[in-house]
């Protein structure tokens, strides 16, 4: 009977420890509209007061370099899904930093793009105290990454950030940092004037909308996207964004470091079109890839092909000139409390998901170069969000380039309409509450009219 006793007091205290743990670590979704929330009007006064970049004093410069971060050892797989973590041992291909410095006269900003799943915010933090060291500040700066799932990991501490990124390595953090600060460097001494142009083909077919599985759904940015700068000399640069999800790689083959279709895709264009090429992410927060092939080798050698083959029908058409527009902002984003369901319409407190992920700002960006807009996300956004966007960009006669990963992560942001859908990407990937589709098409339009 003593022993009976000793048991049920047990197994009463750990009852009464799960609940005393879920009452501090759960609480229903706080479905507050955000324009009620101290967050919305936090973030519109700080739109209000964004100082304007000053007036261009001469036509454009820009340069261009890319240098070569793979580590000289193997790392985790950074890529979510069956990865785990699981370390990389046959290297496919090269990971680089690629980056575009621009100025006028009066700007200076460095367009940067990461041969990563992500811009991790290990990264992010580390250059805002570093980017002096070049001459620039985190407001001078436009980041993206390919989102390549079988990219370099070990750049994200906490329980989290190693489920996408595997065990964390701070080698890796300041090796990425280095490369990025070189790449920048280099890019600066290749300086020269240059014209600009712009130019853009459908590839809406080579997408499917992933949320379809969940019910109905509205249509796709399926564009591919080309800002091209070209110098007096004829060298060329151009940047190109895209929203197929880069997940050709699947995440049983764990064992290769790749840089999916999109570094197919560069290296092809660097080879027939063009000097040099940059990739950025475009909104793949909704997006599946449409591929074809027996392997996931030919599948993206296939899928890089069929967009450089329409790249390479609509690149000689591009009509560049000369322009002194450079301005970029830089929006501190305010959010709800983080809003991570578990169960039902329960969520998980702010302590505890910031202990298991961390806790990282969050900007939207805005650069104009010439009569092209690029929008940074600090996510996976959303396809349908950008659809939306382009007719009020188009309004305004601006091109506009939407991209995610620009620097923070706060996970997918989705139309609101599909909140309560069961799917991954509304379910577990909605990290801070409803309405944030609204949110984020309302401050992104906002810095649309503020760079006008």
């Amino acid at each position: 009977m003593k022993f009976v006793r000793i048991v049920l007091k047990v197994l009463l205290g750990l009852v009464l420890f799960i609940i005393f743990f879920l009452a501090i670590s759960l609480a229903p979704v706080d479905e507050t509209p955000y324009r009620e929330m101290p967050y919305y009007a936090q973030t519109k006064q700080h739109l209000t007061q964004l100082p304007i970049s000053p007036a261009g004093r001469q036509s454009l410069r820009a340069g261009w370099a890319k240098v070569n971060i793979t580590p000289p050892y193997t790392t985790p797989t950074g890529g979510y899904g069956e990865r785990l973590g699981k370390h990389w041992h046959i290297l496919s291909d090269s990971i680089f930093v690629r980056a575009i410095m621009l100025d006028n006269g009066g700007t200076k900003v460095a367009v940067v793009g990461l041969d990563l799943v992500i811009t991790p915010p290990t990264v992010a933090e580390a250059l805002k105290k570093r980017l002096p060291e070049v001459g620039l500040r985190w407001e001078n700066l436009y980041m993206g990454a390919i989102h390549s799932h079988n990219s370099v990991g070990g750049w994200a501490p906490r329980l989290v950030g190693q489920l996408i990124a595997g065990k964390y390595d701070e080698k890796i953090v300041n090796r990425i940092t280095d490369c990025v600060l070189e790449a920048i460097r280099k890019a600066q001494s290749t300086m020269a004037p240059v014209q600009i142009g712009f130019g853009e083909t459908d590839a809406t077919d080579l997408i499917d909308n992933r949320l379809s599985s969940s019910g109905p759904t509205g249509p796709l940015d399926g564009k591919i996207r080309l800002l091209e700068l070209r110098k007096n000399s004829g060298e060329s640069a151009l940047l190109c964004t895209f929203a197929g999800h880069p997940t050709l790689f699947d995440g049983d083959n764990s064992n290769y470091l790749s840089r999916d279709y999109p570094g197919s895709l560069v290296d092809r264009l660097e080879k027939k079109t063009t000097d040099f090429a940059v990739f950025l992410a475009g909104s793949v927060g909704s997006t599946a890839p449409v591929p074809r092939g027996k392997t996931d080798f030919q599948e993206i050698r296939n899928y890089a092909g069929d967009l450089a083959v329409r790249i390479e029908r609509v690149a000689p058409t591009i009509q560049t000139h000369p322009d002194s527009t450079l301005s970029i902002l830089t929006l501190p984003l305010g959010l709800r409390e983080p809003n991570p369901r578990v169960v039902g319409n329960w969520r998980v407190r702010p302590w505890l998901f910031y202990a298991l992920y961390g806790d990282y700002p969050s900007d939207l960006k805005a650069l104009r170069i010439g009569q092209t807009v690029l929008l940074g996300t600090p996510c996976d956004f959303s396809g349908e969000l950008a659809a939306e966007l382009n007719p009020i960009a188009a309004k305004k006669g601006l091109n506009l380039m939407v991209t995610s990963f620009d620097g923070g992560y706060i996970g997918y942001i989705t139309p609101d309409r599909y909140y309560n859908r069961q799917a991954y990407e509304v379910r577990d990937m909605n990290w801070f509450g409803p309405y944030n589709g609204d949110y984020f098409k309302e401050m992104m339009t906002g810095l649309l009219e503020k760079i006008d």
